[in-house]
């Protein structure tokens, strides 16, 4: 019988009964119909899994009883960060969701020029939230146990002015460079525009910041395409996925 993983963002520790919380409660007892005896897996981004059993399954609470826990070997040693255009519709649930399947470490939403998403304030936390719980549900199914961040969403300038990759890119179809020269770093930065890319002053701002520009071939990738085909590339040269 499968293991259920669910990720709780309270503190874990071995011999410790925990309440979980309402989140994880109702998939344990609505979703999976789970009662106490049922053991499942937990981790909060400490990069450990805690195999737990639960002792109580009602309406009122759900606790279980910590007994082990084992490192993660889930990681990448690639620190990667995505830094994309935000994009209408559910491109965004795609990119968070399949990037973190691939072991990106933070996603840094971008105005860009042409970014069509106009959301701010309440509205934008909202979506920000959303991002969030979409990267947290992947870490659960693809048992990635170090949750990435879903950085504020923030003009092109300031995400420049602290982007701290070893290796910095920004990824467009004007040029001719690869990866294939570069020697292999410890972390990198990925720059993406939005529907319709970059214009040429931000590809230009980029650049002034040390951002390498880059193309992956001779086609020209949606916005959701692209940091998929650029972050598996990465894994595969520096990263996890060889």
């Amino acid at each position: 019988m499968r293991i259920p993983r669910l990720y709780t963002p309270q503190p874990l520790m071995v011999n410790e009964t925990i309440i979980l919380t309402d989140q994880a409660a109702h998939y344990l007892v609505k979703v999976l119909r789970m009662e106490a005896g049922r053991e499942c897996l937990l981790f909060n981004g400490d990069n450990h899994v805690y195999q737990a059993t639960l002792t109580a399954a009602n309406k009122k609470n759900v606790t279980c009883h910590i007994h082990t826990v084992e490192p993660s070997h889930t990681q990448s040693p690639l620190h990667l960060e995505l830094a994309i255009g935000l994009s209408k519709g559910d491109r965004m649930d795609w990119v968070c969701q399949k990037a973190t399947e691939l072991g990106v470490s933070r996603i840094v939403p971008i105005f860009a020029a042409r970014s069509e998403l106009k959301l701010k304030g309440e509205r934008l936390e909202k979506k920000r939230q959303h991002w969030q719980q979409i990267v947290v549900s992947a870490c659960e199914q693809c048992r990635l146990d170090v949750v990435p961040e879903i950085a504020a969403p923030q003009t092109l300038d300031a995400y420049l002015s602290q982007a701290s990759g070893e290796h910095k890119f920004v990824l467009h179809h004007r040029t001719d460079k690869s990866l294939e020269s570069l020697n292999k770093p410890a972390s990198a930065s990925l720059l993406i525009g939005p529907e319709g890319g970059l214009n040429e002053d931000e590809i230009a701002l980029a650049e002034q910041h040390g951002f390498i520009p880059l193309a992956l071939g001779p086609r020209v990738l949606r916005t959701e395409t692209a940091p998929l085909a650029a972050i598996s590339i990465m894994q595969y040269l520096w990263g996890d996925m060889a």
